[in-house]
């Protein structure tokens, strides 16, 4: 099992630090209206890993058997793998490459606010807003979030993989 979870482990925060990173890694800079799917498409494609790293345990190590339990402790652990990746890059990403994120980000919210809300509630809700970027916005914070949503993703992704391969 050590050794799935490790190959499969590093692949997942492999893919996840560069699937994640692949926009800023291409000179395709920041659309904020496309990186939300963007990040969410970089998330589920790493965590393919999970899927076949159960797989590959089962039919390669486990003589074709797995237990549901065993699915979700070889998922959780390559899920660790993807979600440091991606935390690591939104890291560098918001600490050394655009260090101003969390500011450009709330200015792009405020602006967009503007379009469908009335003068009154722009006021009220950007002053939420600025106050929780205030609070939430530093880089560790940030990748904190990120990693947190890739766990959650994965256990997900687990629990459905563990239901489609599991095998007594």
């Amino acid at each position: 099992m050590k050794k799935t979870v490790i190959k499969f482990g590093l692949l997942a925060f492999l893919s996840g630090f560069i699937l994640f990173g692949l926009p800023f890694f291409l000179g395709m800079g920041v659309d904020y209206d496309y990186g939300e799917l963007i990040g969410y498409t970089a998330m589920v494609l790493s965590l393919l890993f999970v899927y076949f790293g159960i797989k590959h345990y089962r039919d390669k190590e486990n003589n074709g058997k797995i237990s549901f339990r065993k699915t979700i402790l070889i998922g959780m652990l390559i899920t660790f793998g993807s979600a440091v990746g991606v935390a690591l890059f939104d890291y560098i990403y918001t600490s050394q490459i655009n260090p101003d994120f969390a500011s450009e980000y709330l200015e792009y919210s405020i602006n967009k606010m503007q379009e469908t809300l009335s003068a009154e509630e722009v006021k009220v809700k950007a002053a939420e807003l600025k106050q929780q970027m205030e609070d939430y916005g530093s880089p560790g914070f940030m990748a904190f979030m990120m990693f947190a949503s890739v766990v959650i993703l994965g256990f997900i992704i687990t629990l459905i993989s563990g239901l489609i391969l599991q095998r007594k």
